[in-house]
């Protein structure tokens, strides 16, 4: 079924039309905010098995070769409490906190993952249905195209940014790591930001954050979605 176009028209919002008269990206970040979550790892003292990742990608930093406790983003894509992320988040993790958009703290337990791609996903018990993200296409996705992420850099909860598809379908070999379907954006993606979405002008998750290129600002990448379809489809709601 061929897409219809994007129109900044067609996102209607109380909050757009009576609070933030043609500002496009509020009722977005509105809306995915509540399915965003914060990730902590209490990590075993011995060294990550991602040092190598993060000192290839990210700029060393002193926190991060002598620290215990590490941060991540996930994001909600069932009811029933699970959460997609980055595998390097949770790896080596003795215990993985997951904090809600609410600030309320739960324990979380990996279900599955794939470390050669880089991809895992959590499960949190929960009481009530949690609300997940809807889910879009990375296929249908168009170089030129307005994206927003949402992440936790550093632990700082929830951070925006905004930028624009760059180059689509590009893989990438890291270490032992195989990025397939990659998306690249000038969305600022920093430490902390890893397993957080990248989300289209619907309001649906197109990717999922993955690394930026030591030393080159406004050079990010993420995993694109249907990719992740392929290998943890089972987990994302319907």
């Amino acid at each position: 079924m061929k897409r219809k176009p994007i129109y900044f028209t067609n996102i209607k919002s109380r909050n757009l039309a009576c609070d933030h008269p043609g500002n496009y990206f509020v009722p977005i970040v509105e809306r995915a905010k509540h399915s965003v979550i914060s990730i902590e790892t209490r990590d075993r003292k011995t060294a990550r098995q991602s040092d190598f990742l993060f000192s290839f990608l990210f700029p060393p930093t002193e926190s991060m070769s002598s620290q215990t406790k590490s941060f991540g983003t996930g994001f909600i894509v069932h009811p029933n409490g699970y959460i997609l992320t980055s595998e390097h988040v949770i790896h080596n993790a003795e215990q993985i906190l997951v904090r809600l958009y609410s600030g309320e703290q739960r324990t979380a337990k990996v279900v599955w993952s794939d470390e050669k791609r880089d991809l895992a996903v959590l499960q949190i018990s929960t009481r009530k249905p949690l609300t997940p993200i809807p889910i879009g296409s990375s296929s249908d996705s168009k170089v030129g195209e307005f994206v927003l992420s949402i992440g936790n850099p550093m632990g700082l909860e929830h951070t925006v940014t905004k930028g624009i598809i760059s180059a689509k379908n590009r893989p990438v070999r890291i270490s032992n790591k195989l990025y397939e379907d990659i998306i690249q954006t000038d969305c600022a993606i920093n430490p902390g930001n890893s397993g957080g979405p990248l989300i289209n002008m619907n309001g649906e998750v197109i990717g999922m954050n993955a690394f930026i290129i030591k030393n080159n600002q406004g050079l990010g990448f993420a995993v694109g979605i249907d990719a992740i379809k392929e290998r943890a489809g089972r987990f994302l709601a319907r």
